[in-house]
């Protein structure tokens, strides 16, 4: 039986396609049609791979189209018993308000493992908190702010005022904004993007991510930084009665639960593949005479590969 990460070049042909589909219509002023063009693009190419896919989290239920819905088959051996089954947590187009206004950090992302490896639950928030493996046992999102924020700066070695946290600017986190602010730490608002928030939390460009963000870009993220070796925490959180009846039907007595990144992902057979779409974390799609080049990141869990790929794509016939 094949592995989940030998799919990694037919899993990186979605995210690059996605990422063309979006590149081309940045600061369009549309997000929905930015998202649907990628999920147009993405949907297409995994209808071509030879797989048993599933969408395990993602942004979507079947009745909300152009959405790639949470357990959407995926690929073209459904049901084969000789096909390796594979759970998808999938973002086709991570940002849309930045793809729409050509601001920094789109990406068109997605994390596979074997089947039942990925969380599997309703697209819904998810509280997080993200960094470096050293706090690892150090921090929780069960401990108080400024208790983390306190650990944080003893285990890296400096000050308080030193250490660099990144939010998502938005009204649910006043209380923690402040709370940030009371205790001296650095703080770094962010418009959108936590997956990237996080990865530069876990690589040292920040300390910190902390917050509330979407539950589909919390198991993308668990999965890059079980790759990465990053401390990760999420538990879901839900801002509407219906959001949280839903988690029952399908988590049961887990959906109050602390979820740890070994939790979220499962297995060492799992890869993370982003494709920039616009130019910040990673460059976005560069159109040229001989074609579009992309720029990808691809981590893969089993032997902690990161990588930095490149392809030029022939223009469309």
């Amino acid at each position: 039986m094949e592995s989940v990460t030998s799919l990694t070049p037919e899993f990186l042909r979605a995210t690059e396609a996605a990422a063309i589909a979006a590149g081309s219509m940045r600061g369009c002023g549309d997000n929905k049609a930015a998202d649907a063009a990628a999920v147009a693009a993405m949907r297409a190419v995994f209808d071509t791979i030879a797989f048993d896919g599933r969408v395990a989290i993602g942004e979507g239920e079947r009745d909300e189209a152009p959405m790639l819905w949470i357990g959407e088959p995926l690929g073209s051996r459904q049901g084969d018993p000789g096909a390796i089954a594979v759970d998808i947590a999938i973002d086709p187009l991570e940002c849309t308000n930045n793809c729409a206004r050509d601001d920094p950090d789109a990406l068109a992302v997605l994390a596979a493992a074997p089947r039942g490896a990925l969380l599997h639950a309703p697209d819904c928030y998810m509280n997080k908190i993200a960094g470096p493996a050293e706090l690892t046992g150090h921090v929780s999102l069960d401990a108080p702010v400024a208790d983390n924020l306190h650990a944080t700066a003893e285990v890296l070695g400096k000050p308080l005022s030193e250490v660099r946290v990144i939010v998502l600017e938005r009204p649910r986190h006043d209380q923690l904004i402040a709370e940030i602010r009371a205790a001296g730490a650095q703080l770094q608002l962010i418009g959108d993007g936590d997956i990237v928030g996080a990865l530069r939390a876990a690589t040292g460009e920040a300390d910190l991510l902390l917050g509330i963000g979407a539950a589909p870009e919390g198991v993308i993220t668990a999965t890059a930084l079980r790759g990465l070796g990053g401390f990760f925490e999420g538990r879901l959180h839900f801002h509407k009665p219906e959001f949280r009846a839903r988690a029952v039907e399908m988590l049961g007595d887990d959906v109050d639960r602390l979820w740890q990144r070994d939790e979220l992902c499962t297995s060492d057979d799992a890869v993370f593949v982003a494709t920039g779409v616009c130019d910040g974390w990673l460059p976005g799609p560069v159109a040229g005479k001989s074609g579009t080049v992309t720029t990808s990141r691809v981590i893969s869990v089993a032997d902690s590969r990161d990588e930095i790929i490149r392809h030029e794509h022939a223009p469309a016939s």
